[in-house]
């Protein structure tokens, strides 16, 4: 029977992009509600410390595991021996904290955090220009998982990687693991299904992202922003938004796909009570993942 982990990420309660967006929650408290709604894994967050030291006694106390975490890469104009320096310092943290992997977000000219940058003015590369890159993020890829600490590649909605057919270029042109992020997929107009058609074999991990499409279509993309979007509920959990869980888990499945599912669904946590929120991302995952034949362990 195949493996499935449940894991969820603290944007829910504090969102690192939009420090308003957060609900005035201690990370002790934060670790308390995900564990009552059930998961066994948390992203890190800003309220991480990144000292196993320090932070090892917090997760035991209530039964998580670090799931992964996010670095903010700069290896589109960056310099790669740089970049293996900035990543090298969280990888010792990732690596005792035994993550299957830190989770690489493409930051550079990214228009993912700025308020002022409609969604239609982000940064589109020609297919050289992918190639180029990809080139530079698989070598990337292979030093970190040599160094002991893979990365998961996160293509997001204002960032170089956005667009269905961005992601088929970038696959085509690198070796690098990627992480299947259901909403931001939906989000930027692909379909779900055909990309883990296409790319299952590369997918290492899992945002189990919903999307709420009615606020999506509304969106003015040539005034609107990222963030604005975010703030008017563009993501949610599973099972409280538009997208067919059953559907998207039972294909990761067919595929053999086994590991992480993590709820990562930024929004206005007044609105939308995290815990609240967390148990009802959970108990339909819990049920989507049983209906596809996975063992929750």
């Amino acid at each position: 029977m195949m493996k499935a982990k449940l894991g969820i990420a603290p944007i829910a309660w504090w969102n690192d992009d939009l420090a308003e967006l957060s609900d005035d929650v201690s990370l002790e408290e934060c670790l308390r509600q995900a564990s009552e709604a059930g998961f066994t894994g948390m992203e890190t967050g800003r309220r991480f410390p990144m000292d196993m030291s320090e932070l090892g006694p917090v997760l035991e106390r209530h039964g998580i595991s670090v799931c992964g975490g996010w670095f903010s890469g700069l290896l589109l104009y960056g310099d790669i021996e740089e970049e293996k320096d900035r990543i090298a310092q969280q990888m010792e943290f990732f690596m005792a904290a035994q993550a299957p992997c830190i989770v690489y977000g493409e930051t550079a000219r990214s228009i993912q955090g700025d308020r002022s940058a409609p969604l239609a003015s982000k940064l589109k590369l020609t297919e050289a220009e992918m190639a180029a890159y990809g080139r530079k993020i698989s070598d990337f890829a292979d030093w970190c998982a040599k160094n002991g600490m893979p990365i998961s590649y996160h293509h997001h909605m204002g960032a170089v990687v956005e667009t269905e057919t961005e992601l088929d270029l970038l696959m085509r042109h690198s070796t690098v693991p990627l992480l299947f992020d259901a909403g931001h997929m939906a989000f930027a107009g692909g379909d779900v299904l055909r990309v883990i058609e296409n790319h299952h074999g590369r997918v290492s991990h899992v945002h189990t992202k919903d999307i709420r499409t009615e606020v999506v279509a509304g969106l003015d993309r040539t005034r609107e922003s990222f963030l604005d979007a975010v703030i008017k509920g563009a993501f949610t959990v599973p099972g409280d938004g538009s997208l067919d869980f059953v559907a998207i888990v039972e294909a990761l499945a067919a595929k053999g796909y086994e590991g992480w599912f993590v709820v990562e669904a930024e929004q206005d946590p007044v609105a939308n009570p995290p815990l609240e929120m967390a148990k009802k991302g959970y108990n339909e995952l819990l049920r989507v993942i049983a209906a596809a034949g996975y063992e929750v362990v």
